[in-house]
């Protein structure tokens, strides 16, 4: 049916329902459900739309599909991977700032036919008052103005923060107030506001609290009962040093054939109880969120940091994956039980790396554990090395560390530092995540599985044409790629420049790993079978394997309508958990973004040393040395006429023949910045400072249609 419709729809571009059902001959209920079923999938698909009288091919040479951005009072920019249009407001059909939006291209002008989604539920802001009354100013100017329907039922002072609701797309915007933050110029009222702004959620209910009030804070000997007892062995956390929450813990033994590493997992799922008021409320929000001054937690800090964290010198109830691994780090054997642990430090990455450079201050400290950590080193390379032979993708990518001061200003931006214990981490992680998602699929169990699947042929393809600029073999797959060809490919590279440029186009090339019910197997890290078990504190998606584990696993439940329930559930599960997955990345995005901005505030006029990351035909992005980045628009470049070749990703000045090219280092000056979109604008220095001597810099900049979020080294 689907492919009939398709044809159908090339025949014809515009179908009532009924031309539908006589062109395809439709008789029957059975047929009717088949065809809508149909429609529905191209319409999610954004191949066809529905304006309430007809559906409608969508041909992408008369239309674009893109997101909104509000560039000004009068116009719109429509933004997408492939390039950019401006719709008058006037044809805008009340489309809003971040909506996805269809638009009709004509010579007479472009107009917004449909909205497929909005961007924006929520809008923060503040309160003032003026000889008319009390008035709203949002903090993203929305060149609108604000009708709020409850004011009269709140208690406003000026320049106090509030997020209000929309009601209705129209203009003047019509808004309730959802909530009161609290004065403006508070430290973190800012970030506080962004989060709601995200909807992510910052309070837990009443009901939640009343159920954590009732959890024990320490173990009973009861809760023991049926538990492999591991509270002799020596065990270690090792966390960052801010880090509250303790999800794992490991030991390591060797053994005449290798070693057996213990890889101990907070039992969340022993007090978070299936369907409760705590477990519904950790399911809405899916995971925890970290932003730069804090962390918004999936669980209550009474748990995620008290009875549930793997605290040094206590009881705590785990469930242990035990790993009997030969000498090259290959897995023998495996085992999953419930367990009790009793943890002996609380160690931290910078320590432990100090302690293998063989700090004696750090040797000192850690002696009651430091042959066990140089156990485990040895163990990770050898599991590194595993890792490497089966060809894991290794995308390692740059964090931003960003420093406040007490008022909560930005003072310094730096990266992240990594050392060799947080591998040694995710080297163990990684290896126990394989083993539960073996397991579960294995005896076909339901559970949530990690998923990346292969990229798109043609995103493949662009890869092969950047090898080709820069005289790279390509030896790779194109329609049928897998991941031990990609990191070769990236492996051979010698030239720094390009290997610069061919792994930023490799990552982009990347899908983003999902959460699933079916076990497809993770493309980056080159498993056929993965899932998310060690993090059972901050993802929701953990929480579910290990109540698959309890039950089919522990309890041997062999109830055969409650394992279709169970399958129907992690499906839907499944879905869900990704989605949020998206809204915390966003959110997490938005505040760095945010808060970048706000420390490049001070730099408007210097001059940086940056690397071009994306390159559109509407200017590129540049990433300074400590993650910030900045849009060049093309407006900017007043030397010449630049053409976009999209083969490249590159613009080439028509008279000088000059390239802007992904990977290129640059000079770029701080032109412009809008901390509240988040937004830093730099110039070319030459170019920049000529249009400074002509004008002012107009705040004409559409908003950064970002290059692909940066991925974390692994997936663990």
């Amino acid at each position: 049916m689907r492919q009939e419709l398709i044809e159908l729809f090339k025949e014809k571009d515009k179908l009532s329902l009924k031309e539908i059902e006589q062109c395809l001959h439709v008789q029957n209920t059975e047929q009717i459900k088949e065809m809508m079923t149909a429609l529905q999938e191209l319409e999610d698909e954004r191949k066809i739309y529905n304006d309430h009288m007809q559906y409608v091919w969508i041909d992408n040479d008369q239309y674009m599909i893109g997101r909104v951005k509000d560039v000004s009072r009068f116009e719109l920019a429509i933004i997408n991977p492939e390039g950019k249009i401006y719709v008058p407001k006037a044809n805008a059909k009340d489309a809003f700032d971040r909506d996805e939006v269809l638009v009709k291209k004509t010579p007479q002008g472009n107009y917004v036919v449909h909205i497929f989604s909005r961007g924006i539920r929520n809008v923060t802001g503040t309160f003032f008052r003026d000889k008319e009354g009390w008035r709203f100013r949002s903090d993203i100017d929305l060149h609108t103005t604000f009708k709020v329907k409850n004011i009269k039922e709140f208690s406003l002072s000026n320049n106090v923060k509030a997020v209000v609701e929309i009601v209705k797309y129209t203009r003047p915007l019509e808004v309730r107030i959802a909530r009161i933050i609290g004065p403006a110029n508070e430290a973190g009222t800012d970030i506080t506001a962004l989060l709601y702004e995200n909807e992510i959620r910052q309070e837990f209910p009443e009901p939640v609290i009343e159920e954590v009030r009732k959890v024990s804070d320490h173990v009973t000997e009861k809760e023991l009962e049926g538990r492999s007892d591991f509270r002799a062995l020596p065990t270690v956390t090792i966390d960052g040093d801010d880090s509250k929450d303790f999800d794992d813990a490991i030991t390591v033994e060797k053994t005449k054939d290798g070693y057996r590493l213990y890889v101990h997992i907070a039992d969340v799922s022993h007090y978070v109880k299936e369907n409760s008021p705590l477990d519904q409320e950790a399911y809405l929000r899916g995971t925890s969120v970290y932003v730069v001054d804090r962390c918004v937690p999936m669980l209550p800090f009474e748990l995620s940091n008290g009875i549930c964290s793997l605290n040094p010198d206590v009881d705590r109830l785990t469930l242990s994956c035990v790993m009997d691994i030969d000498k090259t780090g290959k897995v023998k054997k495996y085992d999953i039980v419930p367990s009790v642990i009793h943890s002996d430090r609380r160690c931290t990455y910078n320590k432990v790396n100090q302690l293998m450079d063989h700090d004696p201050q750090i040797e000192k400290e850690y002696a009651d554990v430091k042959e066990m950590l140089l156990d485990f080193e040895e163990l990770a390379k050898q599991l590194e090395k595993q890792t490497e032979k089966r060809g894991a993708i290794n995308f390692s990518t740059k964090e931003p560390k960003i420093t406040l001061n007490k008022k909560g200003k930005p003072v310094d931006v730096t990266v992240k530092e990594r050392g060799y214990a947080e591998q040694m981490i995710e080297e163990a992680m990684v290896l126990a995540n394989v083993c539960v998602a073996n397991y579960l699929n294995q005896h076909k169990f339901p559970g949530v599985y990690r998923v990346h699947e292969k990229p798109d042929p043609e995103k493949v393809e662009t890869l092969y044409q950047i090898a080709r600029v820069f005289n790279v073999p390509f030896e790779v797959s194109i329609n049928d790629v897998n991941a031990l060809e990609i990191e070769q490919f990236l492996s051979s590279i010698d030239d720094e420049t390009a290997h610069e440029v061919l792994s930023l186009v490799a990552l982009r090339a990347m899908q983003k790993a999902r959460y699933d019910a079916d076990c497809i197997g993770h493309f980056g890290l080159a498993l056929d079978e993965y899932c998310h078990f060690t993090s059972p504190i901050r993802r929701y998606s953990d929480l579910v394997v290990h109540r698959m584990l309890r039950r089919y696993c522990f309890e041997k439940n062999s109830d055969k309508r409650q394992l279709a329930k169970d399958q129907n559930k992690v499906r839907v599960q499944a879905a869900h958990i990704s989605e949020k997955e998206k809204d915390a990345v966003n959110a997490e995005r938005t505040v760095n973004d945010y808060k970048m901005a706000q420390y490049m505030e001070k730099k408007v006029g210097q001059s940086f040393i940056g690397t071009i990351i994306s390159v559109m035909n509407f200017g590129f992005f540049v990433e300074l040395d400590n993650t910030i980045e900045g849009l060049v628009p093309m407006h900017t470049l007043m030397d010449d006429y630049y053409n976009y070749d999209e083969a490249t990703m590159s613009l080439i000045g028509e008279n000088s023949g000059k390239v802007f090219q992904i990977g290129q280092k640059i000079k770029v000056l701080c032109i412009d910045v809008d901390a509240a979109k988040g937004q830093v604008t730099f110039g070319i220095e030459q170019n920049a400072t000529r249009k400074a001597k002509e004008m002012p810099f107009e705040k004409k900049m559409p908003g950064r249609d970002r290059p692909a979020s940066k991925k974390r080294k692994t997936d663990h």
